[in-house]
Order: structure tokens, then sequence, then C-alpha cells
């Protein structure tokens, strides 16, 4: 097992500005890789509350190179990484990758270690300081695990990374969307 990720066996490329390539997707998609708001609370309106988290992955361990440059850490530093799947009516809708370094984890009252199956946008969009502090996009065909099946070979799958802030401390949520979040 690769105590780095469930998902990825290596980083994916991150884009910061895909706008090009957006506008060719559909409408649907475009508004999820966009959504500036908790996506927790999203779903759960879209679909009546009938939405739970299944943790995959969590454990100290090292991010990979892009995202330890991002959050502004030692290459070689344990950072808290948490890997879930979230389900809206039953469905898996999103594959989440959090990284968290251990100054926000001491910030946070250690809340953001102790999660459970409790989503974290739950948690983060509760802090009324919270910002936005880069957004990235990527698409891969690369996908691994539990809903490995349920996924066309060719299926591109499109995601958005996020550094938010939390009183200048930082912690990196990457979101890839399913085709049932979206069709």
């Amino acid at each position: 097992m690769n105590l780095r990720s469930q998902f990825f066996g290596k980083q994916t490329h991150w884009q910061t500005h895909a706008f090009g390539v957006q506008k060719h997707l559909p409408c649907s998609l475009q508004s999820w890789l966009n959504e500036t708001g908790s996506l927790t609370q999203r779903l759960r309106t879209q679909h009546n509350n009938q939405f739970n988290v299944s943790v995959l992955l969590q454990n100290w361990a090292h991010g990979f190179a892009d995202e330890t440059a991002l959050l502004n850490q030692p290459l070689q530093r344990y950072q808290l990484i948490r890997e879930v799947t979230l389900y809206a009516s039953h469905q898996p809708v999103i594959l989440a990758r959090t990284v968290i370094p251990p100054e926000t984890l001491a910030f946070a009252n250690r809340k953001l270690s102790r999660l459970g199956s409790r989503p974290l946008g739950e948690v983060i969009f509760a802090y009324p300081n919270l910002q936005i502090l880069t957004r990235q996009f990527s698409s891969t065909h690369f996908y691994s695990g539990e809903h490995q099946n349920s996924l066309q070979p060719s299926e591109l799958i499109w995601g958005r990374r996020t550094l938010y802030g939390i009183a200048n401390h930082p912690l990196l949520v990457a979101e890839f969307f399913l085709p049932n979040c979206y069709l």
C-alpha cells in the first residue's frame, strides 16, 4: 500500500489557468470546478442530505513535492494526509485529498486531525477567516481505488486543487469530480 496516496502513484500535473480548456466542458462540471463555497453543503442541498464520507487513508506521510512546495513546507516533513470518497445518494461523486501541515493542525486545535467520517468542509467553512489563496485544475485518465470499474478507460476525470488559508495557516485540498457528480 502506498502511504502517500490511495489514488495516485505519482503527483498529478496541475495548471493555475485552465479556463480555455474549461469552456469546452459541460456547464454542470464547470460549476463544480469553480465553486467557491462548501462542496459538502452543495451536495447535501442537492441530495436531500443523503451524503456521507468514506475515509480511504489518513496518516502522517511526506506529501508529493509539488504539494509541499505549495504549502511552503520542507520536502521531508511529515504532514497529515487524508483521502476520502464523498458519496451522495449512495453514489461516489468526489475523490478528495487533503494535506495539512502540523502548524495548521496545532492552530485548529487538532479539529482537522479528528474528523473521522465528518466532511472537512463542515469544519473549514466554519472559520470566518478562511481564504482561497490559490486554485489549480487538472484532468487525468489515471484512476485507481474502489471505484475503478465505474469509469470508462478513456474517461477524463477533472479536478481542482485549492490552497486554503485559515488565519495564514495553509492546507491543501484536491477534489476530483466523478461523472455521478455532475451528470
